[in-house]
């Protein structure tokens, strides 16, 4: 009988780690323009250190962008940058299933904001909330998993 539960939860934790694993929200992620609900750019986050960093891996373009995709209206080290290859996550640690903490930059206005970060229970979407002071003054975009 001991084996028996011994396997039973060997199973079960390889089922919890396999729903963690999947809330996770390292990997390719497709970002969605809010003006136009045109895919805007694929996102790529990792985590090193146990905080989140996210580069823009790819850029659609739009009528009127930047032909160079530069960053335009950034600031200090940005400005003038390429989007694509662009570190805009930044610093976000896991609180309880919510990234927080830290930071993400809007390329079309080149302001920074706190941000935070929600995976839906399948792993298949996040709500990625930008904000100023408190997180009821922001915006929320869902960003759709690639990978």
């Amino acid at each position: 009988m001991s084996v028996v539960l011994r396997c039973v939860a060997v199973a079960v934790l390889a089922a919890a780690t396999g729903v963690a694993q999947a809330q996770s929200p390292v990997g390719l992620w497709r970002t969605i323009d809010d003006e136009t609900g045109k895919e805007r750019s694929y996102v790529r986050i990792v985590e090193v250190d146990g905080k989140l960093h996210g580069t823009v891996e790819k850029l659609f373009a739009f009528p009127g962008d930047n032909p160079e995709h530069l960053c335009d209206k950034c600031s200090g080290e940005r400005k003038d940058k390429p989007i694509v290859g662009m570190q805009i996550l930044w610093d976000l640690k896991d609180e309880g299933g919510v990234w927080k903490g830290g930071y993400i930059l809007d390329p079309n206005n080149g302001k920074t904001y706190r941000c935070k970060m929600t995976v839906s229970g399948d792993g298949q979407q996040m709500d990625v909330r930008g904000y100023i002071g408190i997180s009821l003054i922001g915006r929320t975009q869902t960003w759709f998993r690639l990978e």
